[in-house]
């Protein structure tokens, strides 16, 4: 059996140019596609500093100052280790103006459901001073974090009832005025 030589055609004027345009219009696109993949990935600063990502979108309302929020949270120093986190236990119920300036600003994006990575500068965590020998000072904190409830802390004391002692006379009123 003989093989039988095919010549190959000439390409046509222009060709090589089109074909060349074609791999960078491909190229671009497929850089497109790969940079709006990882911007859900990309920590977002707020003027005070703070720096979040979103893991998971919530819905409905934001907390306010005002509320006490249910989340679930690790907090981690800056080379990894773990410092807290409720993780596999209860979520933990706190008032969201209670917690550290960058906590409680972080809290106030998040929406119920949503699950945000918080990455706290010193200034808006415990600055100089550290915490109890367990962060150090000048310490970047993150914290990953699931919001699951919130309500406002009046509800929340409303549902509690009054703190002891209310109600009850004091020493300071006169035995006249006393119930």
């Amino acid at each position: 059996m003989s093989a039988t030589a095919v010549p190959i055609r000439p390409l046509r004027k222009g060709s090589v140019l089109k074909l060349w345009l074609a791999l960078a219009v491909l190229a671009l696109i497929a850089a497109a596609v790969a940079w709006i993949g990882t911007a859900s990935s990309q920590f977002r600063t707020t003027p005070s500093g703070l720096q979040y990502q979103v893991l998971t979108e919530g819905t409905g309302p934001s907390p306010t100052a005002a509320d006490v929020a249910l989340i679930d949270y690790t907090g981690k120093l800056a080379d990894g280790s773990i410092f807290d986190s409720t993780r596999g236990k209860q979520p933990v119920p706190m008032p969201v103006q209670g917690s550290i300036p960058g906590f409680a600003e972080g809290l106030q994006l998040m929406n119920k459901g949503a699950t945000f990575r918080f990455r706290i500068p010193p200034e808006l965590a415990y600055g100089e001073q550290g915490a109890g020998g367990v962060i150090p000072p000048n310490a970047t904190l993150e914290f990953e974090v699931t919001l699951h409830e919130f309500m406002p802390m009046a509800a929340l004391q409303g549902m509690m009832g009054p703190p002891p002692g209310a109600g009850e006379p004091s020493d300071d009123q006169p035995a006249g005025e006393r119930n």
